[in-house]
């Protein structure tokens, strides 16, 4: 099942697009491909996407690169004040959906708020495209920088070092839970609360292995423990049923 936000991979254009919004019927949805320059939404019929999927044209990404990392309100004044302003202009034009998908439609509304805040019209283009590049978030509009260290950071990993307690001898050295793999985790959490009536970690985790991964063999897999353990962390809000 494809979700809002979901990222598609084509490897044979290099090309990724994100679902932006999807009509009641489940029917079709507006999308946006991301690193194109002048890109807009366009309007694909959501069973084509899945026969993409399942047809191995397209692959679901398991994490979202541009999904909020942190605490905003530690970042500088500056950048908090540049997503502000922009986060203002966009906020009334990206809730009204699905008009603002829609050329025509999104060309007045864009006049209208470039009139009411005194804001170009090329910005504020550039401030929905990157708004539905970055996730549809409102820190999406933050400017570019880098993130520097912190204390109580989360230990990095490195490629041929496993973190955590050694396992048995004889066995794989396991899988590192590094960055990239615990976004999987998230993406995995919030694709099945919005699938499921109730939370189950086990069914989250299922559903992820199914969805994300291609590797069956157990040691290229992440196991349940990490899982477990890692939304537990990062996610306190999954602290439901096993």
């Amino acid at each position: 099942m494809l979700l809002k936000n979901d990222l598609l991979y084509y490897p044979a254009q290099a090309r990724t697009i994100r679902i932006l919004w999807i009509d009641s019927a489940a029917s079709a949805a507006y999308t946006f491909e991301l690193g194109a320059k002048g890109a807009h939404p366009e309007l694909a019929a959501l069973s084509a996407l899945s026969a993409d999927l399942r047809e191995q044209r397209a692959r679901l990404l398991p994490a979202d690169p541009h999904a909020p990392s942190g605490d905003s309100a530690a970042l500088p004044a500056r950048h908090r004040q540049v997503r502000d302003r922009a986060w203002t202009v966009v906020q009334a034009l990206v809730a009204d959906q699905p008009a603002i998908y829609q050329a025509r439609k999104r060309g007045r509304m864009v006049m209208a708020q470039s009139a009411l805040h005194g804001v170009s019209h090329p910005s504020i283009y550039r401030y929905l495209r990157r708004f539905w590049e970055r996730g549809q978030h409102p820190d999406a509009l933050l400017p570019d920088y880098k993130n520097s260290g912190a204390p109580g950071k989360t230990r990095g990993s490195s490629a041929n070092v496993k973190r955590g307690r050694p396992r048995k001898a004889g066995s794989h050295p396991g899988l590192n839970a590094d960055d990239g793999i615990r976004r999987t985790f998230h993406a995995a959490v919030a694709r099945y609360s919005a699938t499921h009536a109730e939370f189950s970690r086990r069914g989250a985790y299922r559903q992820m292995i199914q969805d994300f991964f291609e590797a069956r063999d157990a040691e290229l897999l992440p196991t349940f423990g990490q899982f477990n353990y890692w939304i537990g962390k990062d996610v306190p809000a999954a602290s439901t049923s096993a």
